[in-house]
């Protein structure tokens, strides 16, 4: 098999810099792990927030500690340096070749959702944000790894897109859509969804926006691993 995963990310409109943060780290038993944090602050506090936290994980991530005791540990660090006072919802989402399940970790009330077989389903067990308390524990879900599988994850940017003039994004319809009219890769997935919650928001995002694909396939026979990043970068005025 062949795991795609791609992101599609936008700033909140009139801000510089985005609370949502993202990295990737490949597993030490084989696979990929995807760490998103959405700090609950906005602007450059909630950058450094998120990013700390990120950072805390994949750390954890990459010398083995489980998914469940990285987000734990995130959550104990960011209430010890903060007080209780920062709140950060995250998300892991594991491809583990090692025991050959998706397994996914959340302290976000943000849905995630599942598409296998043509059916889609939305996994949205309670679960709060971290560093708000002593022993925040993740809700997780793991089942089997398997071909055709698609997985979404969303900052709540994208669940509340369109709430100023009464729309919503239906992201199950919308995944359920694109699977059964063609086989779209991870990337066409998480840039459509983000276009459509940035279409709801008048093409002015009212918050940051990050929508994360991970996707299933057969095996292409090629064995080479690519990581491809596209970064717009603002023009700046020229010094006179």
């Amino acid at each position: 098999m062949e795991i795609q995963v791609a992101v599609a990310k936008i700033n909140k409109h009139g801000s510089e810099e985005s609370g949502d943060t993202l990295e990737l780290v490949e597993r030490p038993g084989g696979g990929i792990s995807v760490v998103m944090a959405d700090g609950k602050a906005s602007g450059h506090e909630a950058k450094s927030v998120s990013a700390m936290v990120v950072r805390r994980v994949i750390g954890l991530l990459a010398d083995g500690v489980r998914d469940g005791a990285a987000a734990r540990a995130a959550s104990d660090t960011l209430y010890t340096e903060r007080s209780g006072r920062a709140g950060v919802y995250l998300n892991i989402l594991s491809a583990d070749l090692q025991t050959g399940t998706l397994v996914l970790s959340r302290n976000n009330p943000t849905p995630v959702f599942i598409a296998q077989n043509e059916r889609v389903e939305c996994i949205s067990t309670e679960s709060g944000a971290i560093g708000v308390a002593r022993s925040v524990r993740p809700s997780i879900s793991e089942i089997p790894l398997q071909v055709w599988m698609t997985v979404v994850m969303y900052t709540d940017g994208v669940s509340h897109a369109g709430e100023a003039s009464g729309e919503s994004l239906d992201i199950c319809t919308h995944l359920l859509a694109m699977i059964e009219e063609q086989s779209p890769t991870a990337q066409q997935i998480a840039d459509s969804l983000l276009q459509q919650a940035v279409r709801l928001d008048h093409g002015r995002p009212n918050d940051d926006m990050t929508v994360v694909a991970l996707c299933v396939f057969p095996s292409t026979g090629d064995p080479i691993r690519r990581l491809s990043a596209r970064f717009p970068v603002p023009e700046y005025p020229q010094d006179q």
